[in-house]
Formats: C-alpha cells, structure tokens, sequence
C-alpha cells in the first residue's frame, strides 16, 4: 500500500473524480468510488487540509479516522480563496469524469465553478452536490450538518425510550446516507452518460437520504394520523422483535417470522404460545406482545448472553449480541470476510481499518493506497496539466498550493 501507487484495477478503473468537499458526507462517497478504482484527487487547503485530519483521535497529529476516508485517495493542496488555485482546480475539473463537492449551496458559484460553467468546457461532467438542504428551496441556505438531518429527515425522534430525549445514533449516519445516495446518483448518471455523451448533476440533501429511509412514517400518517412515536429497542407494530436482558449482558431476538416465532417459543418452553392460533400471525403477536416480550425476558433473565444465543441459534431464531468495537475487531467472521484490514499510516502505525463493501465477485475493490499527507500529490498531478517545477515553486510561495 505504498502512497505512489496508482488504483489501477476495479470497476471504476479510468474514471476520474474531483473532491472538493470535507468532513464526511462528499469524502465518504469519493472513497467509496476510491475503493472500487476511480482515481480520487482530493483538493483541500494547504494550511490544516481537511478538518477530518484533527478530529476524534490522532496518532502523531493526524485524525485515524482519517485513514478510512482517505484511503486510494491523491491529495492536492490547493487554497481555493484565491483566483490561481480555482484556475488550477478549473484545469482539473475540464479533465475530470465526476466532481464532488459538499459546500453550502452558492459557494461553487461565487467561486465561478457553477455546472453551467463547467459544463461548458465539460459537457460530460458528473457533478455530486450534497448539501444539508438540497441547491433549492426555501432552506436551502440553512448551514445544514447531519445531526440536523437526522433530525428532519424523522430519525432523531425515534432513537429514544418513550418519554426520554431522544439520543444521536452514535455516528454521522445522516451523512453517510446522503454519501450512499449519491454514490447510486453518480453510477445512475455515468450509465446514462455511456448512452448520451452528456453529463448531469445530481442534488443529494442530507434530510431527503434519511427521510428516504424512514419505512412507513409518512404513509402511516398520511392514511391514519398515526404519529409513530420512540419505542426505544423494539420494533413498533412487528412482534417479537426487542432487546432482553440476560444475566450478562443484552441480547436483540428477532422472532417475528410465523414459523420463526414457534420455533422461539418452543426453544423457551412456551410451547402454548407456539400453538395458540390466535398467536399464528403478526396481528394477533402485535396485540399480545407485552406478554411475548415477558415470557422470552424470563427465558433470558438467568443465562448468560453465550448460552441464549447458543439456544436460539441452534432453532434458527435470528439473535446477536450488542457488539463493542472489541467485539468486532475479535470476531472471526469479520476476519472471514475479509472485512478488517490493515494499513500503514505515513508515519509508520500498523492500524486496522473497514474492509471493502460491498463484495463483487468478477471486479473486486481493494485497498492499494494509504490516506495521503496534505499536499501529498500536488506536484505530480499539477505536473499532468502542464504546470512546471519553477509555476509550483512560486505557487507555494505565493501560499496558493
């Protein structure tokens, strides 16, 4: 995994993508098309590089998180506030297959890097926007980060007990969401692309991927005025499905398939739940599901999470245990999927990181490239658009790379 290296393999390979944006949701979806061989020229700004750099826990001043986002990615150092860097980025973009950003909505056009420019010189440019609100609407101005979509978008008020505040689910997911959402765009517009010749944008709000995820929520209040409310670890209108207490720890049981709940409620010993018709289907588990999640607690309450799990296993009950990242890093499947791997940070750490996802079979992803220093590329791929050793020797003087 040497910084030099060059993703050549993979079904992304020859694609070209432009990351201008920082933080989670744009640099997410560029390393996910990093993964499976585009090559990623990161741009961030030569003076601290991307904010990620710094955040949560750093080995040697740099962020280990930064390891996965950055991965298979080039960097260049460019200081996009002044006119010679964006000309530079320009350059860039009229060679590029696909440009990501995630700045608030007017930012790229202050800078003249609106689609209608750039597709000017580009016409085949794919352009991912990801912004809190959309590049439209009335919000569209709103600072808007992922917690706030969360918010919006109807996730937040579910992650909760009832009649407790309802929590954050403990990662960025409101930004990963939008990344994924606009990875699907930019697949969708590239097929669309090979028959047209023409490129697109593609306008990905933070509010709208998790709303997109929301299951029932609004039909449920459109046809009844049902406002679904938290319910904490169960799973409102489908029984049973809950997290129970053992003598150690919790286990999550999900035995809400007809044949699956009778095989739980034999495997516990309820065997009169198990032949109840009036228990046979959803509806009628639903109406009695105080009484289910009772009978499967008690069953739970005195073994250990290992004997419940080996219990319900062995009855083909889908049951897990609450991992820790611990758990994860220990666990053998992970391993057998190939699903924990290890880098080599720039200064010498041995870290372990996600693996590849999801896995294709003819044209697999791969980790070949470390995450790079700021700056790391700057001089060869300026290199590749003409630029000389004596331009990028005044340049960085000048504070524009």
């Amino acid at each position: 995994m040497d910084a030099p290296a060059t993703l050549s393999t993979g079904p992304l390979a020859g694609l070209r993508v432009i990351e201008l944006g920082q933080l989670i949701a744009g640099p997410f979806a560029a390393k996910t098309l990093a993964d499976f061989g585009a090559e990623v020229i990161k741009i961030e700004p030569p003076r601290g590089g991307d904010p990620l750099r710094q955040w949560r826990l750093l080995h040697e001043g740099t962020s280990v998180w930064w390891q996965v986002q950055s991965r298979n990615k080039k960097s260049v150092s460019l200081d996009l506030r002044q006119q010679e860097a964006r000309d530079i980025v320009r350059q860039l973009i009229d060679e590029a297959d696909v440009l990501i950003e995630n700045f608030k909505p007017g930012v790229m056009e202050g800078w003249g890097l609106s689609y209608e420019e750039l597709s000017r010189t580009n016409p085949r440019l794919v352009m991912l926007r990801i912004s809190g609100y959309g590049q439209t609407g009335p919000y569209k101005d709103r600072p808007g980060f992922g917690v706030v979509a969360e918010a919006m978008g109807g996730l937040r008020h579910l992650t909760a007990e009832p009649g407790r505040v309802p929590v954050r689910v403990g990662v960025s997911i409101g930004d990963t969401l939008a990344s994924l959402h606009g990875v699907i765009g930019v697949l969708m517009a590239l097929h669309h692309r090979a028959q047209s010749g023409c490129g697109q944008v593609i306008d990905v709000a933070l509010y709208e991927a998790v709303f997109n995820c929301m299951e029932s929520l609004l039909p449920e209040y459109s046809a009844f005025g049902a406002v679904r409310e938290p319910a904490g670890s169960a799973l409102p209108g489908i029984a049973p499905s809950n997290a129970y207490a053992c003598a150690d720890g919790w286990v999550l049981v999900a035995g809400n398939g007809d044949s699956i709940f009778k095989r739980l409620m034999t495997v516990i010993g309820r065997s009169d739940f198990a032949n109840d018709p009036a228990l046979a289907g959803n509806a009628g588990r639903v109406a009695r599901v105080a009484d289910i999640d009772a009978a499967i607690g008690a069953f739970t309450i005195d073994r250990t999470v290992v004997d419940v799990l080996s219990a319900l296993n062995a009855a083909q009950v889908p049951a897990g245990r609450i991992y820790t990242a611990r758990d994860i890093a220990e666990d053998p499947h992970y391993r057998a999927r190939n699903m924990i791997e290890e880098v080599t940070t720039s200064d010498g750490l041995r870290v372990e990181v996600p693996g590849i996802v999801p896995k294709l079979s003819a044209t697999p992803g791969r980790i070949s490239r470390r995450a790079p220093t700021i700056g790391e590329d700057t001089d060869s791929v300026l290199r590749e658009i003409g630029v000389t050793p004596e331009q990028l020797s005044a340049l960085r003087e000048r504070g524009i790379v």
